[in-house]
């Protein structure tokens, strides 16, 4: 019988330590927003990512870029789109990162994954606060409105006080149905600007629903 033998050296437990230090940095940031991929997932896929290369090396294959794909399977499931937007990308950024990091971290580039993190920490945080402010004085929004009537010179009322706020529009689509007409218009401006519109639209007899 042969007895098995596990060749675990001090450099590996250095690796696993680090991936799960650098998973731990990134994840807490993720599920600090509430995030699909949070704290325990951005850890599993550094540590996997790490585990795999380790695994690859000792095999004599070096680093196994196949893991992008098999990451990338798993980014594509945080992502959803609906009729607006599309949702989860920074999350499947960050999941492709992290992979990418743990391929690194057990390649035996401690550095390079330790100075990756941070780096990639510091644009989640930073550039969400830029995000923050472009979104304020660029916000967009859609939006879709009912009318009481047919009457499109209400529809054009709308667009001149959209104007007259201070903000751009696009007619996307105008319809009519019940006999009410019917519009979407994409609007951007100032987050400012685009509630004082809200708060007129709310006023406004015309509109029966928005």
């Amino acid at each position: 019988m042969h007895s098995l033998e596990f060749d675990i050296s001090s450099s590996d437990l250095i690796k696993v330590a680090i991936a799960v230090f650098c998973g731990a940095v990134l994840g807490l940031e993720r599920q600090y927003k509430n995030k699909t991929a949070g704290f325990r997932t951005i850890i599993l896929i550094c540590l996997g990512s790490t585990i795999f290369t380790m695994i690859s090396q000792r095999a004599g294959q070096g680093v196994n870029i196949n893991l992008v794909t098999g990451v990338g399977f798993i980014g594509a499931g945080v992502i959803f789109k609906d009729n607006i937007s599309v949702n989860g990308l920074t999350t499947a950024a960050v999941i492709w990162v992290a992979a990418a990091i743990g391929m690194a971290n057990g390649s035996g580039n401690y550095m390079l994954s330790i100075i990756s993190t941070f780096v990639t920490l510091l644009v989640l945080v930073l550039f969400h606060i830029f995000e923050v402010y472009l979104d304020k004085i660029n916000h967009e929004k859609l939006l879709s409105l009912v009318f009481t009537n047919a009457d499109f010179d209400n529809l054009l009322m709308v667009e001149n006080i959209i104007h007259k706020h201070k903000l751009r529009l696009q007619r996307r689509l105008v319809n009519k149905k019940d006999d009410c007409l019917q519009a979407i218009i994409f609007v951007t401006g100032h987050k400012k600007h685009i509630a004082q519109l809200d708060e007129k639209l709310l006023t406004m007899p015309e509109i029966k629903s928005f």
